[in-house]
């Protein structure tokens, strides 16, 4: 019989394919990450054993509480970083995590930049974007994405892979998940970061590559 981890993520695989299909997508191209920020490590491993690959977590501390065993025991787990990062954090963040996908502004770059130089580790990165432009969020400002994407690339050599966005909660995602493909495509950049649990269908619509679910696997958190 299937745990209730196994089932949701049975339903969210289901419900990935079938909207790739509806919008003639490759679903193989879809990484699912799973958000375990307050999810304990035997529920972690729980979603391993059911074939999930990729997981993200909001916190440093509790990061490193949870993950050093884990990665131990399953190396081929990939870890994302979805939190907002301090610039006094990197050193740690860069030894745990295999991407970072809340790079923001210069000098967390420049910090990224000698983080990863010091231990000579091959890290993606993807760039928030404040895609609502709303002052309370991080993330760089849409006038300024190509500035700042050769920024990062060209004067501190970080592998900008990706880019990544939270659009504003009470309104219809699609105009900034639609925004967020275009500027992808305007600077050349492979990977999307975008959709939740609440929107992933739609965001597998409008071009999303990588899909951030948390509810919809490991139910609501205490």
């Amino acid at each position: 019989m299937l745990n209730q981890i196994e089932r949701n993520l049975f339903l969210v695989n289901s419900e990935i394919k079938k909207t790739a299909k509806l919008y003639n997508v490759d679903s193989t191209k879809i990484n699912l990450i799973a958000v375990s920020k307050k999810v304990a490590s035997d529920r972690i491993i729980q979603a391993i054993n059911a074939n999930c690959k990729i997981f993200g977590e909001n916190y440093v501390n509790e990061a490193f509480e949870k993950w050093p065993e884990i990665k131990a025991q399953y190396p081929e787990v990939k870890l994302h970083f979805i939190g907002h990062l301090q610039s006094n954090k990197t050193d740690a963040v860069v030894g745990l995590f295999d991407c970072i996908q809340t790079l923001d502004n210069e000098k967390l770059a420049k910090c990224l930049q000698k983080s990863i130089l010091k231990i000579n580790k091959n890290i993606d990165i993807f760039i928030q974007v404040n895609i609502g432009q709303e002052s309370q969020k991080s993330g760089v400002d849409i006038a300024s994405i190509k500035d700042f994407i050769d920024f990062s690339k060209y004067e501190c050599g970080l592998n900008v892979s990706g880019l990544m966005c939270i659009p504003p909660v009470n309104e219809s995602p699609v105009m900034y998940f639609a925004l967020m493909k275009k500027i992808a495509q305007e600077n050349n950049i492979k990977n999307l970061s975008m959709g939740m649990s609440s929107d992933y269908d739609e965001a597998i619509a409008l071009g999303a590559n990588f899909i951030r679910l948390g509810t919809a696997i490991f139910g609501e958190r205490k």
